[in-house]
């Protein structure tokens, strides 16, 4: 659906996206994360065909960012949900969203559909003939996602959908994001919400200029370090911990009658593990996994590149 090689663009001295590669599948949720600056804006304004790369290359559908046939192309093909709305206020909502289908050259009987269906969903349709310049901040923002799908774009690109929205509007979004994926459509999605990355994003990845990593959250998070399993003991003491070692291979620290020990596959060897312990007298209180966090994934990647 949408490959990346070795993209780059420059203004002027600075590099503002270096060298990316990677892929998005069809009817994948993909995020993009990282700092501010860090290039995401400016990686979806090239995939969108706002601003022309550098170097590189891009496809989406086949089709190439930087040929201005196939730039129209992928224009019809897309939807995109900017930083700034940019909506026209003096509008109603039903005429702003009416506008923009007219642009896309849909139908007049498609376009009263799905503005129905999408302020509907984004529960704005009883607002539909208000102004959009009356609307808050986090109505604005989902008239915006709902101006994006009137013309039922295949690919959806989203910059920040959910900054500085209050948490209810910001549920709205998300659970409308999940909601158009049902349908199929592509989802690109750049953020610095650790949160709503790893509840909504099927794959994400890391960038700071270049992109740093990229794998499911599950994926990014098991990359900083294995597994660990959390025993707490009625009682730990050296000499308990001295004759475990001679019974498990596994490495572990001692603190606070807990045991912190490294594993690589948890439902295997954790049975053995607690077996170990009780045949020397060891009594067990609780068993837990220690996985990292994928903010302290993000932010261990993130440090590494300064």
């Amino acid at each position: 659906m949408i490959s990346v090689e070795n993209l780059t663009r420059k203004f002027g001295e600075l590099t503002a996206v270096e060298g990316l590669t990677f892929q998005v599948e069809e009817g994948e949720v993909f995020g993009f994360l990282g700092p501010n600056g860090a290039g995401k804006t400016t990686t979806v304004r090239m995939l969108c065909c706002l601003i022309s790369k550098t170097s590189g290359d891009a496809r989406i559908n086949d089709y190439h960012i930087g040929k201005e046939a196939d730039s129209l192309q992928i224009r019809k093909m897309i939807g995109l949900v900017p930083d700034n709305v940019g909506l026209y206020d003096d509008l109603s909502a039903f005429e702003n969203l009416d506008f923009y289908g007219k642009l896309y050259e849909c139908t007049e009987g498609r376009r009263k559909e799905n503005i129905e269906r999408f302020l509907k969903m984004l529960e704005l349709w009883d607002r539909k003939d208000a102004r959009a310049g009356s609307f808050s901040k986090g109505m604005k923002q989902k008239l915006a996602l709902a101006r994006a799908l009137v013309h039922e774009p295949k690919i959806l690109f989203m910059d920040e959908p959910t900054a500085n929205l209050d948490p209810e509007s910001a549920k709205t979004v998300r659970d409308f994001i999940m909601e158009i994926k049902k349908q199929g459509r592509t989802i690109f999605l750049n953020t610095h919400n650790l949160d709503e990355a790893q509840r909504i994003c099927d794959r994400i990845g890391i960038i700071k200029t270049k992109l740093l990593s990229i794998g499911t959250p599950e994926q990014l998070r098991k990359s900083l370090a294995g597994p660990k399993t959390v025993i707490r003991l009625a009682q730990a003491s050296e000499a308990m911990a001295n004759s475990l070692r001679k019974l498990i291979p596994n490495k572990f620290e001692v603190s606070d009658n807990k045991l912190l020990i490294d594993v690589t596959d948890p439902d295997k060897e954790n049975p053995s593990i607690i077996a170990a312990i009780t045949s020397i007298g060891g009594q067990v209180r609780e068993v837990t996994q220690l996985v990292p966090t994928l903010e302290e994934v993000y932010l261990q990647i993130v440090k590494e590149t300064k």
